[in-house]
C-alpha cells in the first residue's frame, strides 16, 4: 500500500512521541506500508523545518535524517503534474504527489484543505489518527 505522509505529519512524527504522527512514521520505517514523497516535498519540509517558531522542538539533526531517510528509503518523484483539485492552491503539489505516485492514503492534519476533500481520484484523504487505526496501531505498539 502506498502513501503520502503530509509535511505537518513528518514534523509532527518528530515533535512528538507517541503520538499517531509519530506511530505512522514508526510503522513505515518497519516497512508496514511503502511512502511516498517527492523533490518538492523534500524541500517544503527543510523550510519548514526551519520556521524559528519550530526550532526549539526540532533539532536539526533529526530533520536532516528525517529527510535523508526519505531520500533513500521511500518512493521519490522527482517531477509533479500541475494539478488544481484543492481550493487551497498550496495544497496542490501534495495531491499531485499523491497522485502521480500512485498513493491509496493521503494522511494529513489540514481540517478545512486537504480532509474537507475526502477523497481526489483514487486517494483517499484521512487523519492520523484514522490511518493509524487502519494500521492498527497504538501507543502500546
Amino acid at each position: 500500500m502506498r502513501v503520502v505522509l503530509d509535511t505537518g505529519i513528518l514534523l509532527g512524527a518528530l515533535i512528538t512521541s507517541g503520538t499517531p504522527p509519530d506511530l505512522i512514521y514508526r510503522a513505515w520505517r518497519k516497512k508496514a506500508f511503502e511512502l511516498v514523497t517527492s523533490e518538492w516535498q523534500l524541500e517544503e519540509f527543510r523550510r519548514v523545518s526551519r520556521y524559528p517558531k519550530l526550532r526549539k522542538y526540532l533539532k536539526p539533526a533529526e530533520a536532516g535524517a528525517l529527510v535523508n531517510g526519505l531520500r533513500h528509503q521511500a518512493t521519490l518523484l522527482q517531477e509533479l503534474p500541475k494539478l488544481e483539485l484543492s481550493p487551497d492552491p498550496d495544497d496542490n503539489p501534495i495531491l499531485a504527489t499523491a497522485i502521480a505516485g500512485g498513493a491509496a492514503y493521503l494522511v494529513t492534519g489540514d481540517r478545512r484543505g486537504l480532509l474537507f476533500l475526502g477523497k481526489v481520484e483514487s486517494v483517499q484523504i484521512v487523519t492520523a489518527r484514522a490511518f493509524a487505526d487502519l494500521l492498527g496501531l497504538s501507543s502500546a505498539d
